[in-house]
C-alpha cells in the first residue's frame, strides 16, 4: 500500500468485471484501478496517452496556507458631540461631520427625561459580514404550553433570489458573488436586511373571486399588498413626523457556570456609571444559571427559582442608595424576563421611561438535543421604546473548540425561529408609524430582523481556531498578546467568510479571553486535574441597526468577578431612538391616502411587460443566471400585481427558478423590474441528466382586477459532471459537457455498452492525479477551503475535459470533495450500514461483508478512493491530517445519511455514523482483511 505507482494510472477498461476477477482475496483489496480483467496491456498501454489529446498538468510548487482574515477597525461616522437630546433635521447628519445639526423651525423637541449627556463615543471597529437565514414562519410567543417554553423545529418560508437590476443576462456562481455587488439572496443564509416580501407567496386565507365579466381578485391579497405600499410610502416621509432621541443602553453577558449567591454586581452592572452616567435601559443575559443536566434540561425544576434569584440580584443593585441617591427617577423597573434551563434574559428601563414602553413581549427557541431541548438555545424579548422598536437575544450556542458548524446552525435556527406575537394592532401601528424594518406579510407576528435595533449577546462558545495550539493561546493569553488570536478567532473567521451573523456589528476585543478560568481565581485552567483548554472569547455583544448612524459603542469590556469559569462581558451603547409628533403623523397619513384614494377612484389598472419570452441561454451547476422583466403601469390608476400558481398546482415556479419580487403595486408611470433566477443545484441536475427535467416553465402574472400575463422560461443545461451517478460516468471516455442529455441522441452517439466502461469515473482519477502530482504535503490539505474562482475554473475543466492550469490543492481538494458529497447516487447506501455495534472481534467480518455487497462500479470507487486517502496519510507530518480526520471527511463524502421515522433518526442515526466511521477507519489503517 506504500507504493504510489497506482496514482498516476488513469481509469481502465472492463472495470465492471474487476470485482468479479477478485474473487474472495480480501488480502488483495486495494486493487490499482488501472488494473483490467485480462492478462494483456493493451489497456494500461491506452491509459498512458492523455486525456482528450492533451499533456498531463505539470507539477505546481506547493500553495502556502489558507490566510485567515485580519480583525482590523477604522474609524466610525463621528457622532454630533451634543448630547442634550435637541432634535435635529435628519439622523444621517450624525454621520457627516460636516454638517452642524440645527433645530427644526416648526417643532422643538422636549429632551428625554434624565438623561445625562454622556462623552463622544469610542471608535467601533469595521464591522464584518455573515450568513444566516431569513426569519422563519410565524407563531405565537406564548410559551407556556410549550415544552421547554419552545413549540419545536420549524421551517422558514422559502425566500426567492434577489439581485441588482441589470438589463442584460448575468451568469454568476455561488461561490464567486461579491457582496459589495450583488445581493445575496434571502434564504437560509441571508441577511437581515428587509426583504420586502420578495419570493414570498402573499399569505391569504380567501379564495380569488371571478367577476361576471372574467377578471379574477382576491380582495385580502389587495388589502395586504395595498398596506405594504402605504407602509413603503410613510417610511419614505418618516422624518417629516420624527424626532430624533438619543440614551444609553446597556448589555451585559455572563456564564456563571450554575455559582452564585451574595457576590456584589456592582462591578460589572455599574462598572462605567462615573463615565457615561447610568443607562436608560439595563439588559443582562445569563447562562448555565442551572447544571445543564439531564433533570434539569428535562423538567426545569430549579430554573424558575434560580431566574427570579438572579433577577432580584440585579434588581437590589440598580436600586441600592448608592445608585439611585434616593431620587426615584433614578429607580429600575423590571418590564420582562425569560428564562430557557439555564438562559435567562431580564430587561430593567427607568421609571421616567415605562409610561413610553408598549408591546414589550418574549419568546424563547431551545436547539440542543435532538435539536428542541433547552441546554442550548435563546432566550429573547422585544419592545417598542417611544417609537423604535428593540429586540435582545440571549443565546447559548454549541460548545466545543471543533465545532463551528454546530454553532453557526445554532445561530441560524434560533435566529429563524424566533417569532414575537404583537397582535393586529400593533402591526398596524407599525405600518402607520413606519418604524418597521419589513412589513410584516399581513401576519400578527414579528422576527428579530423586524426591528430598529437587535442586540445578540450570549455565551456564543467560539473559540480560537485549532490551527493554534493549546500550550500557545495560554502563553498569549496570559501574556495579554491578543493580536493573532483575534485573527484566528473562530466568530471573526465565520464572519469574514459570510457564514454566520452577516451585516451585524462587533466591537474591538481589547480585553483578555473571558473563558476558561479556575473558579474563583484570575488564572486561566491549568490545574493538571483538569482538561487544559485553549482561553477564548466566549462572551460575545453584537447589535444590528436598520440605520448604522443611530447605534455607537462607547465601552465593550469584562468584568473581574471570579466565581465562574467565564468573566462577565459588557457593554453600553448610545443609541438613537424615534419619537413620533402624531399631529404630523397623521397629516402624512392623510396625504398619503388621498394621493392613493384619488388613483384607485379611476378605472381598471394596465401594465406593459417589456419581455413575456425570456431565454437564458447556456446554465451551468451551481451557477446562478438572472433576466430581469421590466414592468410598467400604462394606465390610469393603481396596478397591483403578483405571480400566482398554475392551476393545480400550489408552488409558483419549478424548484430551479426563483422570482422576486412575487407581487408589488404601481401607481401610473411607475416602473418595476421582477427578477427571474435560475440555479441550478445537486437535485435539478440529477433530474436534468436523467431526463425528468428541462429547463422549461410558464409563470401567470395577475393584474388584480385586471388580466392574466403568461410568461415564457427556457433555459439549456451544459451538463456536468456534479450531481450525476458513478455507474453513468465510467460510460462515457468523451467529456461530459459533450454528451447529449436526450437519451435517444445519447444512445445515437455512444455505444453504451457496460462491458467497455472505465473502472472509475475519469473525473475522478484526474482531480486525483492532479492533487497527488501538486503536493500530498500541503498543510491543512482537504481542512483549508479553496478559492472560489479556482474550484469554478477546476470544474469547468472536469466537465470540458480542458487542461488543469497551476490551481491550488485546496481549491483540487475541494472540489474533490464537491463531486464526491453530490453523487445523485451516494457510493456508500444505508443498506449497507452497520446494524450492530462494531468492536475489535467483528470488525474484520463486517468490513468484508460491507465489501462484498458493494456493486462493481462503487467497489472500484471506493477502493480507489481508499487507497489514495492511506497514501495521502503518509504524509500526515506534514499535511496535518490524521486517520481519525480522514474517516470523518470519507463518512461525510461518501456515506448518504440514513432515512427513517423520527424516532429512528434520533436514535439510532448518530450510532449508525458512528459504526461507519469505526469502519472508514479501519480500513485506512488496516494491512489485509
Amino acid at each position: 500500500m506504500n507504493d504510489a505507482s497506482w496514482l498516476t494510472s488513469g481509469p481502465d477498461n472492463n472495470g465492471q468485471q474487476q470485482r468479479q476477477q477478485q474473487g474472495s482475496n480480501t488480502n488483495d483489496w486495494a486493487v490499482p484501478p488501472g488494473t483490467t480483467n485480462n492478462n494483456n496491456n493493451q489497456g494500461a498501454a491506452a491509459l498512458q496517452q492523455p486525456f482528450y489529446g492533451q499533456q498531463p498538468p505539470p507539477l505546481v510548487a506547493p500553495m502556502t496556507a489558507h490566510q485567515q482574515p485580519s480583525y482590523h477597525s477604522v474609524p466610525p461616522p463621528p457622532l454630533n458631540d451634543n448630547f442634550n437630546n435637541a432634535s435635529y433635521n435628519h439622523p444621517s447628519m450624525m454621520n457627516n461631520p460636516a454638517v452642524t445639526p440645527q433645530p427644526q423651525q416648526h417643532y422643538q423637541q422636549q429632551p428625554m427625561p434624565h438623561l445625562q449627556p454622556p462623552p463622544p463615543p469610542p471608535t467601533p471597529p469595521q464591522p464584518l459580514v455573515g450568513a444566516y437565514p431569513a426569519r422563519g414562519v410565524s407563531r405565537s410567543s406564548s410559551s407556556n404550553n410549550n415544552f421547554n417554553n419552545n413549540s419545536g423545529t420549524r421551517t422558514p418560508p422559502t425566500s426567492s433570489a434577489t439581485t441588482p437590476n441589470n438589463s442584460s443576462t448575468r451568469r454568476l456562481n455561488n461561490t464567486t458573488l461579491n457582496r459589495s455587488t450583488i445581493s445575496t439572496p434571502l434564504t437560509a443564509n441571508s441577511s437581515s436586511k428587509p426583504n420586502n416580501g420578495s419570493g414570498i407567496i402573499v399569505a391569504n386565507r380567501a379564495a380569488d373571486e371571478e367577476t361576471e365579466d372574467g377578471r379574477i381578485r382576491n380582495r385580502e391579497a389587495s388589502t395586504k399588498i395595498r398596506d405594504a405600499w402605504i407602509y413603503k410610502q410613510i417610511r419614505a416621509r418618516q422624518d417629516e413626523f420624527t424626532q430624533y432621541k438619543q440614551g444609553r443602553v446597556f448589555v451585559g453577558t455572563w456564564n456563571v457556570n450554575a455559582k452564585g449567591k451574595n457576590e456584589s454586581l456592582a462591578s460589572w452592572l455599574c462598572a462605567d456609571w462615573h463615565k457615561h452616567g447610568p443607562p436608560d435601559i439595563v439588559v443582562v443575559g445569563f447562562q448555565e444559571m442551572v447544571d445543564l443536566n439531564a433533570v434539569n434540561v428535562a423538567v426545569e425544576n430549579k430554573s424558575q427559582a434560580r431566574s427570579a434569584f438572579w433577577v432580584d440580584r440585579i434588581r437590589s443593585t440598580l436600586n441600592s442608595r448608592e445608585n439611585t441617591l434616593g431620587d426615584p427617577n433614578r429607580t429600575y423597573t423590571e418590564l420582562a424576563d425569560k428564562y430557557l434551563v439555564g438562559l435567562l434574559v431580564c430587561i430593567f428601563v427607568k421609571q421616567p421611561h415605562t409610561p413610553h414602553v408598549k408591546h414589550v413581549r418574549t419568546d424563547s427557541v431551545g436547539v440542543g438535543v435532538m435539536g428542541v431541548m433547552g441546554n442550548k438555545g435563546g432566550a429573547s424579548l422585544r419592545l417598542q421604546f417611544y417609537d423604535s422598536t428593540l429586540c435582545f437575544v440571549c443565546t447559548h450556542l454549541a460548545a466545543h473548540r471543533e465545532n463551528v458548524l454546530g454553532r453557526n446552525a445554532d445561530f441560524a435556527n434560533v435566529f429563524a425561529k424566533t417569532s414575537f406575537e404583537i397582535g393586529a394592532e400593533a402591526v398596524q401601528e407599525v405600518i402607520r408609524l413606519g418604524s418597521m424594518n419589513q412589513w410584516a406579510m399581513g401576519t400578527n407576528s414579528v422576527g428579530i430582523s423586524d426591528h430598529d435595533l437587535v442586540f445578540w449577546f450570549g455565551d456564543l462558545n467560539y473559540r480560537v481556531d485549532e490551527s493554534i495550539p493549546t500550550e500557545r493561546v495560554l502563553e498569549l493569553s496570559k501574556a495579554n498578546i491578543l493580536e493573532e488570536l483575534i485573527e484566528h478567532d473562530q466568530l471573526n473567521i465565520e464572519r469574514a467568510q459570510g457564514r454566520v451573523f452577516r451585516d451585524w456589528e462587533e466591537g474591538a476585543l481589547d480585553f483578555l479571553p473571558t473563558y476558561k478560568y479556575q473558579p474563583g481565581t484570575d488564572l486561566y485552567e491549568e490545574r493538571p486535574d483538569k482538561k487544559l483548554r485553549a482561553p477564548a472569547w466566549c462572551d460575545r455583544i453584537l447589535w444590528l441597526a436598520q440605520e448604522p448612524g443611530h447605534v455607537a459603542q462607547l465601552n465593550y469590556c469584562r468584568s473581574e468577578l471570579n466565581i465562574s469559569d467565564h468573566k462577565p462581558v459588557m457593554s453600553t451603547f448610545l443609541v438613537t431612538i424615534k419619537d413620533v409628533i402624531l399631529a404630523k403623523r397623521e397629516g402624512v397619513y392623510r396625504e398619503v391616502m388621498k394621493m392613493l384614494d384619488t388613483y384607485e377612484n379611476n378605472s381598471l389598472p394596465m401594465v406593459s411587460l417589456n419581455r413575456i419570452n425570456l431565454n437564458f441561454g447556456e446554465v451551468r451547476y451551481d451557477q446562478r443566471v438572472t433576466l430581469p422583466i421590466v414592468i410598467t403601469n400604462t394606465g390610469q390608476v393603481v396596478a397591483q400585481f403578483r405571480l400566482v400558481p398554475k392551476v393545480d398546482e400550489i408552488e409558483l415556479c419549478k424548484p430551479w427558478l426563483s422570482v422576486a419580487p412575487t407581487y408589488g403595486m404601481l401607481i401610473p408611470g411607475e416602473k418595476t423590474e421582477i427578477e427571474l433566477t435560475i440555479t441550478i443545484d445537486n437535485s435539478t441536475a440529477h433530474k436534468l441528466n436523467t431526463s425528468r427535467e428541462v429547463l422549461e416553465d410558464i409563470l401567470i402574472l395577475r393584474l388584480e382586477n385586471g388580466r392574466d400575463y403568461y410568461i415564457s422560461v427556457t433555459g439549456k443545461y451544459a451538463r456536468s459532471c456534479f450531481g450525476m451517478s458513478v455507474d453513468e460516468l465510467v460510460l462515457y471516455t468523451a467529456p461530459i459537457r459533450e454528451v447529449p442529455l436526450d437519451p435517444i441522441l445519447r444512445a445515437e452517439k455512444y455505444d453504451l455498452n457496460a462491458r467497455a466502461a472505465m473502472c472509475v469515473p475519469k473525473e475522478l482519477w484526474r482531480i486525483i492525479d492532479a492533487i497527488y502530482e501538486r503536493g500530498l504535503d500541503e498543510r491543512d490539505l482537504f481542512t483549508a477551503v479553496g478559492d472560489p474562482d479556482e474550484v469554478y475554473q477546476v470544474r469547468e475543466c472536469l466537465d470540458t475535459g480542458a487542461a488543469f492550469e497551476n490551481f491550488s490543492v485546496h481549491s483540487m481538494a475541494e472540489v474533490l470533495t464537491s463531486f464526491l458529497s453530490n453523487l445523485s447516487t451516494p457510493i456508500v447506501p444505508v443498506s449497507l450500514f452497520p446494524t450492530l455495534d462494531i468492536d475489535a472481534q467483528n470488525i474484520q467480518s463486517f468490513t468484508r461483508k460491507f465489501l462484498e455487497d458493494m456493486l462493481p462500479v462503487p467497489y472500484n470507487v471506493f477502493i480507489y478512493i481508499i487507497s489514495f486517502f492511506r497514501e495521502v496519510l503518509l504524509h500526515r507530518q506534514r499535511n496535518r491530517l490524521s486517520p481519525a480526520k480522514v474517516a470523518r471527511i470519507l463518512c461525510n463524502c461518501l456515506v448518504s445519511s440514513p432515512q427513517g421515522n423520527a424516532e429512528e433518526s434520533a436514535s439510532s442515526s448518530n450510532q449508525r455514523r458512528g459504526n461507519m466511521q469505526q469502519l472508514m477507519l479501519h480500513f485506512l489503517e488496516t494491512n489485509s482483511i
